[in-house]
C-alpha cells in the first residue's frame, strides 16, 4: 500500500478506538519499551499526543522516564518552516495546545538536537523495514535527518507493522524500532 492509502486507513482505525482502548494500549506500549536497550541513555525526546486524534498517550512513558531520572525533551512546531524547536521538560514548563491541538511548551530551556539520544516517534503506520507514515507534513523527517546516526528512533503504534510501504522516499528516515502493544520490531 502507498502512504496516502495507509494514512487514510490508519486514521480511521485509530479513530475507531475507544478512550479506554487508547489508554490500555498506550500502557502496554510503555511496558514494551522496558525491554529495549535504551535505558543507559540520558536525553529522551517524547511527543505529546494529540488526544483528538487518538494518538498514543505518552503520559505512561513520561512517568517511566521521570522514574528513571532521565532528561525529557519535548518540541514546539513551526508550521511556516515545518521545523521543531526542542525544550527540556521541567516542573515549571507550561504546556498549551497550538491551533492544531498539539500540546507544546510555551518556552523553556532549549536542547540542541545533538544532545538527544532517543526519539519516540509518532506515526500512523510503519512497515517491517522500519519506514513510517506520519501526517505528511515532514516535521519528523526533518528532525530525524538532523539527529546523529547513533540516535535511537522508536516508532509507537497501536497497530502491527505493514509488510511494506510502497512509496518510500530518499528523505524518509527509517526507525530503529517499532513498538506496539504486543510486539517490538527491531530494524
Amino acid at each position: 500500500m502507498n502512504k496516502t492509502a495507509l494514512r487514510s486507513r490508519y486514521k480511521k482505525l485509530r479513530q475507531s478506538l475507544s478512550k479506554s482502548e487508547v489508554e490500555t494500549m498506550s500502557l502496554a506500549i510503555a511496558n514494551q519499551l522496558l525491554s529495549l536497550p535504551i535505558w543507559d541513555k540520558t536525553y529522551f525526546h517524547v511527543f505529546l499526543p494529540i488526544a483528538e486524534n487518538n494518538e498514543v498517550n505518552t503520559e505512561f512513558i513520561l512517568h517511566l522516564l521521570a522514574g528513571k531520572d532521565k532528561e525529557i525533551v519535548i518540541s514546539k512546531s513551526d508550521f511556516e518552516t515545518t521545523t521543531m524547536r526542542h525544550f527540556l521538560l521541567t516542573d515549571n514548563t507550561i504546556i498549551k495546545k497550538n491551533q492544531h491541538h498539539i500540546p507544546e511548551p510555551v518556552s523553556g530551556l532549549n536542547v540542541p538536537i545533538a544532545m538527544i539520544q532517543v526519539v519516540f516517534v509518532p506515526l500512523l503506520a510503519f512497515d517491517e523495514k522500519g519506514h513510517r507514515v506520519g501526517y505528511g507534513k515532514g516535521f519528523y523527517d526533518k528532525f530525524l535527518s538532523e539527529c546523529g546516526p547513533e540516535t535511537i528512533k522508536i516508532g509507537l503504534s497501536f497497530f502491527e507493522g505493514e509488510p511494506i510501504i510502497a512509496d518510500v522516499f530518499e528523505t524518509d528516515v527509517p526507525l530503529d524500532y517499532g513498538v506496539t502493544p504486543i510486539k517490538v520490531y527491531a530494524f
